[in-house]
């Protein structure tokens, strides 16, 4: 189809200290929403238009230019095992799609990757176990429903892996839909302060869909649920390192965890040891006084390349493992190589010339409860480049979906409640009122989220086809 000319979404004038903020009222915000149907009606946030000169592989290959060459193989690989894992690991040609889009100019602070798998639970500093959105690589402000069709395409690519027929996926795309739909209209109507507060507990979540939970399901839950709570900084002691005291390092598995030492052998050990010290005071300067505090009880001892995820492979991830009052105290940090935003070519520049502030302050605005040691640094390491990076605690009670064995009930519930954490991300960051002025009760948006993540679904597998022949290896001559 022909490219359409949009927009840039429009959001409220930036706001200095001294400057006065505007108030509009509870109802010409929601007028405001109702307004935006008139630019795009809700059924036509069902079309997908293309980009005349679309490309998807392409796209990949312009980001694999600034990945670690020994690494791409590894991310093609991953993409190429399944058409979802593929869709995870293109959100760049995801944003490359929606751009040819008109979109409602409704803007929130947008997740940026919002698929399902980026969802899953967490420990809250108050050391309870959270359900909320998990990575932010992508984010930048942007029009909401940007993010919720990145969620509702996901779940149709998921529900057609696990063999759900038409009617049963049809109704898990309603079930979300009127789900973001209640949740946004709830959030408009809390004061401000409350909805700032809230905190999605996952006991409080599985204790509201408990009539959905019996049996053998809700069993299998409490498993995962006490497995993410094992799943800290003392597994990955016992899982990542070998040795002991003053011995104490990671492991080598390569490619997966290789130790910064094995990747720059042919360095002087003098100057690598300064670049990872002069990086860590970076990290330290971005925290609040009291975490610095924090940090500054704990020595690093040694430093590993780690290979996570599937659109991130080939990006330089790292993980820190640091020591307190010994080695039964340890601290693990992931830093994570910060690009620009895969959204940046289609929306606003972000406002923080720093990636990984960027993520950080983004994650802060969207997450109902962030990691206490949540910063970022700039540092020009041995190679002489210069590159910006965030950090987070490694392993803080990490719970993943099990995707694969969720049957349609079951992934339904999942649905709904990514569906309620993505409202609460949008509420937070953006404007509640306007959003369900424009969403409504949720029938329309569902009937054309329905048929956007059908069609893009069957756009992805196609995708998928072409990505797995063109990377094929060369045959062999003779």
């Amino acid at each position: 189809m022909a490219t359409t000319e949009v927009a840039p979404p429009t959001a409220p004038p930036a706001v200095t200290a001294t400057e006065r903020v505007p108030h509009p009222s509870v109802a010409e915000r929601r007028e405001t929403g109702r307004q935006a149907r008139a630019r795009v009606p809700r059924k036509g946030l069902g079309r997908l238009d293309l980009p005349a000169d679309r490309d998807p592989i392409a796209i990949l290959a312009r980001q694999e230019e600034r990945r670690v060459d020994e690494l791409v193989p590894l991310r093609r690989e991953r993409m190429a095992a399944s058409p979802f894992a593929f869709f995870r690991g293109a959100a760049a040609v995801f944003a490359a799609d929606l751009a040819a889009s008109p979109h409602t100019g409704i803007e929130v602070q947008l997740c940026g990757d919002a698929h399902l798998a980026n969802f899953g639970g967490f420990a809250s500093p108050e050391r309870s176990l959270v359900f909320d959105l998990n990575d932010f690589d992508e984010t930048l402000p942007g029009p909401f429903e940007w993010d919720l069709k990145r969620l509702c395409a996901s779940f149709e690519v998921a529900a057609r892996a696990n063999g759900f027929d038409a009617d049963e996926r049809s109704r898990i795309q309603r079930t979300l839909s009127k789900r973001y739909a209640t949740a946004i209209a709830r959030f408009a109507s809390m004061d401000n302060l409350d909805v700032w507060y809230l905190h999605l507990d996952i006991d409080e979540l599985l204790a509201e869909h408990g009539s959905a939970i019996d049996g053998e399901l809700r069993r299998r839950l409490d498993r995962n649920m006490t497995k993410a709570r094992s799943k800290d900084r003392m597994k990955a002691l016992k899982r990542l390192t070998v040795g002991s005291g003053d011995d104490l390092r990671f492991d080598s598995d390569p490619p997966v965890l290789v130790p910064v030492a094995d990747l720059a052998a042919d360095l002087d050990p003098e100057v690598l040891r300064s670049t990872l010290h002069e990086a860590f005071r970076s990290y330290r300067s971005s925290l609040q006084p009291d975490r610095r505090r924090l940090l500054g009880r704990y020595r690093l001892v040694d430093v590993a390349r780690k290979v996570v995820g599937v659109g991130s492979v080939g990006t330089r991830c790292w993980v820190a493992l640091l020591v307190g009052r010994d080695e039964d105290d340890p601290l693990f940090l992931q830093v994570k190589e910060a690009e620009h935003s895969v959204l940046e070519p289609y929306l606003s520049t972000s406002t923080y010339d720093h990636q990984g502030r960027r993520v950080v302050e983004g994650q802060r605005l969207l997450q109902s409860a962030s990691d206490v040691l949540l910063g970022w640094e700039r540092v020009t390491g041995p190679d002489g480049v210069t590159r910006d990076h965030y950090f987070r605690q490694l392993w803080d009670w990490k719970a993943s979906p099990d995707i694969d064995g969720m049957d349609p009930e079951l992934l339904g519930l999942y649905a709904e409640m990514c569906a309620g954490v993505l409202a609460h991300a949008h509420a937070r960051s953006g404007d509640a009122c306007a959003i369900a002025g424009y969403v409504g009760g949720g029938k329309s948006l569902g009937q054309a989220m329905a048929a956007f993540a059908d069609a893009y679904a069957d756009l992805n597998e196609r995708d998928h086809t072409e990505a797995v022949a063109r990377w094929a290896p060369e045959p062999v001559a003779g």
